[in-house]
């Protein structure tokens, strides 16, 4: 078959050869053309990978012996990952590849998606793994890897894994017949932070904005949403940031389960992208079981989202921790910054038809950021709620204020 897709297969060969033979068959079979990394630490197979542990080892600067004189498999894991995607990179300038695929126990799915993880989101990229039944954001993190539970270890070939097996490859073959690079929209790009409980203020910025000529990306903001958003600002030319939810901030200071870690919100800060900001989502921490929301937050107001999930209604205290580590943030930005505060609630909770509504609060919020806020920061209040039009009009205004200045006009008026 003239033309066939490219893709990389990521299987150790030292104690998966069947398992690599058979997944290789049956790329094949589905008309690719397969290109075989094997990372093998233990011994050297020949078995005609197109990328070997001795190629690997050297990328990373060491011999294969040298690796395997380490007598630690994470030291000898990292070694092999460095040479391996430095290889894997050097073969996709190449040949140009339409997809990956991987299998393996824990090393071999953290080696498999490490190298996953530096290509860029669009290409197929499937996972086939006995971490997939449960521990998988290790391995996921922010990017678009497909994890394919391996049911049975991937350790030998048998009724269940032989189906398993081929299913994976021919996902991989329908998604690599089909792939093509993601071509830039060439319109200005506007990400955006959200949640549920901030929904209607986020689809009519987009609305409005997506009308007025850019291209918008919008982010769940449940602990790992926000993190992807800020890796998508590192790597793409984004125009305008949006946090309009800061929940993966505070459940950080206050140990909630929607933690986005000491990192939220830096990137377009450190890049010098505009960004605005607004306390969307706040106003509550989100923790497990009714049961354990009450153990861990004590005498506070709660709304049971379902029976996982549980919001508790944040204090006066905890406003005034996000809003000297938000100045803190902000304190080293690089680029042009508004912070907008609707003083009638920060989230559809913190609404008169919300469960966990209180109107003293916002305003706590707004005197002491405007108390930390760096000079020249504009604060700007609003009276409403952030879910109402006049709250969305100005976070909409601020948009087509900051790409003005950053000389750049959206394509239609």
């Amino acid at each position: 078959m003239k033309n066939r897709p490219r893709v990389l297969m990521i299987i150790t060969l030292d104690t998966k050869e069947a398992e690599a033979r058979f997944i290789r068959k049956c790329l094949e079979d589905s008309g690719l053309e397969v290109y075989h990394l094997d990372a093998s630490i233990r011994r050297s197979v020949d078995g005609g990978a197109d990328i070997t542990p001795d190629q690997i080892a050297a990328a990373a600067g060491k011999t294969i012996e040298e690796v395997r004189a380490l007598h630690h498999e994470a030291k000898c894991l990292d070694v092999m990952i460095q040479g391996a995607i430095s290889c894997a990179h050097a073969l996709h300038d190449r040949v140009g590849f339409s997809g990956i695929i991987s299998a393996g126990g824990s090393l071999g799915t953290a080696l498999g998606t490490a190298i996953m993880k530096t290509f860029p989101f669009g290409l197929p990229k499937v996972m086939i793994s006995t971490m997939a039944s449960g521990m998988t954001r290790p391995f996921v993190g922010t990017r678009d890897i497909v994890m394919m539970n391996s049911v049975c270890d991937v350790l030998g070939l048998n009724t269940i894994s032989r189906r398993v097996f081929q299913n994976a490859a021919l996902a991989l073959s329908g998604m690599a017949h089909g792939y093509k690079p993601i071509a830039p929209s060439g319109k200005p790009l506007v990400v955006i932070s959200t949640l549920s409980v901030t929904e209607k203020c986020c689809l009519a910025v987009r609305e409005a904005v997506e009308r007025r000529g850019f291209e918008v990306m919008i982010f769940h903001t449940s602990g790992n949403g926000g993190v992807t958003m800020d890796e998508t600002v590192r790597e793409q030319d984004v125009s305008v940031v949006v946090n309009l939810s800061l929940i993966e901030i505070s459940d950080y200071l206050s140990q909630g389960l929607f933690s986005g870690g000491p990192d939220r919100c830096k990137a377009s800060l450190e890049k010098g992208v505009p960004t605005i900001f607004a306390p969307g989502c706040i106003d509550i921490i989100v923790a497990g079981p009714e049961e354990d929301a009450k153990r861990r937050y004590p005498g506070r107001r709660y709304h049971v989202h379902n029976e996982v999930l549980t919001a508790v209604r944040s204090e006066a205290g905890e406003f005034k921790r996000v809003a000297e580590y938000m100045a803190g943030l902000i304190r080293e930005a690089r680029g042009p910054v508004a912070f907008f505060i609707p003083l009638h609630g920060f989230s559809e909770h913190d609404s008169e038809r919300g469960h966990l509504h209180d109107l003293t609060l916002p305003p706590v919020f707004a005197e002491h950021l405007k108390k930390v806020m760096p000079a020249g920061i504009p604060v700007i209040e609003v009276p409403c709620h952030i879910n109402d039009e006049l709250f969305a009009n100005r976070i909409i205004e601020q948009i087509i204020a900051f790409q003005t200045i950053g000389g750049q006009s959206p394509v239609s008026p």
